[in-house]
């Protein structure tokens, strides 16, 4: 059995302990809050074996294998690296970090312990994603130039003071779901030689749109990130064969669409489950053979990953008041 902690009860903690329950042989060992009463309510409704009130005893857990670590962003490099100097492996939300320099010391810290680091970027594992990708790689839909993805809901209703809205906290909709644009043209197309992104702002300070585009030797890659409305959230592909979409939340695809000429065919591969399964899963297999990191998603692709949306920041003048 593994044996998992989780710190941070939050709503995405929620998800993934609902998910936890479908992988074999996990068990959700202790879930750990600054407020106890807390961690305690979510102990219950998820049959956690123990509830901690911080997070030093959650790191000193002698039964917990590995952390998932599920706080705002501004913390997961600190709480990351203080889990993996306790000896614990470590599955960090997205972003795994703040900034490159952040992502850096903790796959230091990785390597200085000898245990296991990974982003909690689900959609890598997601069951489409992954056929969709494998089925470009074999030339599919031709050359792949053209790729479209974006994701944004509507997010400034909210308090001033929320994990989005909040510059103290790392808010924004470029940190929190352009990740996940940025990630996919990354994963496909890999770095780009260029980046143009422009962005506007809320007055507590964060971003709140930011569009981009990736240049490519031969493709290009428009992506879109935003608080202040819905949008379609679809994921597109086109080669000089056919096209490929990904419809709407791409991130969490159940499904694609392959058009080739008039044809027009519609694959289903549902998640198990929300989704947060597909990535346990890889997370308990790499635990298992003693590796320090994932194949699918290593340490590597989180630093560049990160590299690519420190640019974005850096040409937009996104900058949160920690990093001053």
């Amino acid at each position: 059995m593994v044996k998992w902690g989780i710190l941070g009860p939050g709503n995405i903690a929620k998800k993934f302990a609902s998910d936890l329950r479908l992988v074999p042989n996990a068990v959700l060992s202790a879930v750990a809050s600054r407020n106890l009463d807390k961690a305690e309510k979510f102990a219950d409704e998820f049959k956690a074996e123990r509830a901690l009130g911080s997070y030093q005893e959650l790191f000193e857990d002698k039964e917990v294998q590995v952390i998932y670590i599920a706080t705002p962003h501004n913390n997961h490099a600190e709480l990351s690296i203080k889990a993996m100097n306790h000896g614990k492996h470590v599955l960090c939300e997205k972003p795994i970090g703040v900034n490159a320099k952040e992502v850096t010391a903790m796959v230091a810290a990785s390597k200085k312990n000898g245990v296991f680091l990974m982003e909690g970027l689900w959609s890598r594992f997601n069951p489409a994603i992954k056929k969709v990708k494998q089925l470009i790689e074999e030339g599919e839909i031709g050359k792949l130039s053209y790729l479209y993805a974006d994701f944004a809901f509507y997010g400034i209703g909210r308090d001033k003071d929320s994990r989005l809205l909040n510059p103290y906290l790392a808010g924004g909709s470029l940190l929190d779901i352009g990740i996940y644009p940025v990630f996919l043209a990354y994963l496909f197309l890999g770095k780009p030689q260029s980046i143009l992104a422009a962005s506007n702002f809320y007055e507590t300070g964060v971003e709140v749109q930011t569009s981009m585009i990736f240049k490519y030797p031969d493709a290009q890659a428009m992506l879109y990130s935003g608080l202040t409305s819905n949008s379609q959230s679809i994921a597109e592909f086109s080669g000089s064969k056919g096209s490929i979409v990904i419809p709407t939340r791409w991130h969490e695809a159940q499904s694609y669409i392959l058009k080739k000429e008039e044809d027009s065919d519609t694959v289903s591969l549902p998640t198990k489950g929300i989704g947060f399964t597909h990535e346990i899963e890889e997370v308990q297999q790499c635990i298992l053979e003693n590796k320090i990191e994932s194949t699918l998603w290593t340490h590597k692709n989180s630093i560049e990953l990160v590299e690519l949306l420190d640019s974005i920041r850096k040409q937009v003048g996104i900058v949160f008041p920690f990093e001053e």
